[in-house]
């Protein structure tokens, strides 16, 4: 077993834990009642079928009141039983949607540059696989732990009634149980968090793969990335199966101890009825009570069990947890201040990441403005921040008409599968008549590379599509809304004819809002009202 540092044991837990139990703290404060009710019924179904074969062995009489609240019980606790698995599985249920939300939203808030530096693979995987085994972890095992602590009390005194003697052996056997729990804890710990890595790792690497698959296959790389594939799959299988060694090994020790301390039981029981044996507690009970000890007995290790069986989900959970710490965290955003709001568009004291200092600017409320510079010099990077996709290391910035979402166009601009003239409407209360306009203007009405007019299909992914009639699609989109733009590279991927058009199209949108192009189009840039260049590029300052 590992021990654990002072420190490791004092540190805070993480984000995404603290926000799974807020969720589940009124939903798992019903299921608690509700399983007292059932641990309360299912004592009362004990006594009342003791009490019920106690009768029938020793008179041959039926008791009706015993069969009657052996009945009644009976019922209840098969409905609270069917309540209490709904209620749990849909608190779960609700707990792992409000991770994913709260992961969505953090990804959503993430820096640009950030979010495209974790690894695509684990991301998916992990928001497929974290936030369920995070939700049985603050709600099923939970609810076991908090019964563990209940229902033996309550069983043990049902017993004590009978026999204080029998309630004291059930009781020595706990302690067995909770070391063996602790012994257990660190090693199922441990296997669990190797398996959610080897699960990352897989996922990482076969995204990886699945992105240059073009290029393994003109290299003949495929058996080699398949081997390796194989033998990241095959640790993660026997990560899988290390977890569930350890937990069926602890099942089984419990029901072990269990099973042990209950034919014990029974022993001194039998030994007290045949008169073979005076044990203190065992003898001279009715029939009834020694069959009320041997009835509780297994529900008394109920809860050992049902913990047993779930103690896996911890070591899961906790994993899981960890393994969220990348989205679900208090610095997950890494949005700095920007000090005070300005009081007319522009930009003061910026400090772009990667780029550095950038000269105070202000913007107009309509125009074209062109970012100008050589490579590296930060112009990308620029507009993100003003389009408010990345947030810069310091300073301020505001740009106009703030009451419309702004537009993006670049190479990568998302475009949804259906026709060409749903992929430019897209966002957009546009007329049939403004959209064939706006194609119109951008040449995409008559495309000889993609024929169809509007009714062009886009597949899936715009896998159809070349950067160019992307950059000439999302312009048309600009064209039907209202907000400023922010245009990174227009013109780069354009021949001479589709780039007039993208400068005319951009030309025309700068008349009634502000539109923001990065280019090194000299053209395009001489058309701007107003040019923000930027200085020596990165490479050059640091050698500076």
């Amino acid at each position: 077993m590992t021990r654990r540092s002072p420190r490791a044991r004092s540190a805070p837990e993480p984000a995404a834990l603290t926000l799974a139990r807020g969720a589940a703290r009124a939903g798992l404060s019903r299921l608690h009642g509700l399983q007292a009710l059932r641990c309360a019924v299912t004592l009362g179904l004990a006594v009342a079928l003791a009490r019920l074969a106690g009768g029938l062995i020793e008179t041959g009489e039926l008791d009706g009141l015993a069969l009657g609240v052996a009945g009644t019980c009976l019922l209840a606790g098969a409905g609270l039983a069917r309540t209490i698995e709904a209620r749990g599985a849909a608190l779960e249920a609700e707990v792992a949607v409000a991770l994913v939300d709260a992961a969505e939203a953090r990804l959503a808030a993430m820096p640009a540059r950030r979010a495209a530096d974790l690894p695509r693979g684990a991301v998916i995987a992990g928001l497929q696989r974290h936030p369920g085994a995070l939700a049985r972890l603050v709600v099923g095992h939970a609810a076991a732990r908090r019964m563990m602590a209940l229902g033996p009390v309550l069983t043990a005194g049902a017993v004590a009634v009978v026999s204080w003697q029998a309630a004291l052996a059930l009781l020595l056997a706990t302690p067995v149980m909770i070391v063996f729990f602790a012994l257990v804890g660190g090693m199922i710990r441990e296997r669990a968090a190797a398996q959610e890595a080897a699960l990352g790792r897989l996922a990482t690497q076969f995204a990886d793969r699945v992105r240059s698959l073009p290029t393994i296959l003109s290299a003949h790389g495929l058996p080699r990335e398949t081997a390796k594939l194989d033998r990241r799959l095959e640790a993660y299988a026997g990560g899988t199966m290390g977890v569930l060694a350890v937990a069926f090994l602890n099942a089984g020790v419990l029901d072990f101890f269990a099973s042990l301390a209950i034919a014990i039981l029974a022993v001194f029981l039998g030994l007290g009825h045949l008169g073979l044996a005076e044990v203190p507690g065992f003898a001279g009970l009715a029939l009834w009570q020694s069959l009320l000890i041997l009835l509780l007995a297994p529900e008394y290790f109920l809860p050992f069990r049902r913990y047993a069986e779930l103690y896996h989900a911890k070591a899961e959970g906790e994993a899981a947890a960890d393994a969220l710490a990348w989205v679900i965290s208090e610095d997950a955003e890494t949005v700095p201040a920007c000090g005070a709001v300005l009081a007319a568009p522009g930009a003061h004291g910026l400090d772009l990441p990667h780029a550095g200092p950038v000269a105070d600017f202000d913007l107009p409320e309509t125009g074209l403005v062109a970012l100008t510079g050589p490579s590296g010099t930060g112009k990308s990077t620029l507009l993100r921040v003003l389009a408010g996709v990345e947030a810069p290391l310091a300073g301020a910035f505001r740009v106009p008409d703030q009451d419309h979402p702004a537009t993006w166009v670049s190479l990568d601009t998302p475009i949804p599968a259906g026709t060409l003239g749903v992929a430019i409407a897209d966002g957009t209360p546009a007329t049939p008549e403004a959209v064939a306009a706006a194609a119109a203007a951008l040449g995409l009405d008559n495309d000889p590379h993609w024929p169809g007019g509007l009714d062009a299909p886009v597949r899936a992914g715009a896998e159809n599509l070349s950067g160019g009639q992307r950059v000439r699609v999302a312009v048309a989109r600009l064209l039907l809304r209202p907000g400023p733009a922010f245009c990174d590279e227009p013109t780069a991927k354009l021949d001479p004819d589709n780039a007039a058009r993208v400068r005319r199209a951009l030309a025309v949108a700068a008349r009634t809002r502000l539109v923001v192009v990065a280019t090194h189009d000299p053209v395009l840039a001489a058309m701007a009202d107003r040019r923000i260049a930027l200085g020596a590029p990165v490479s050059e300052r640091q050698a500076a």
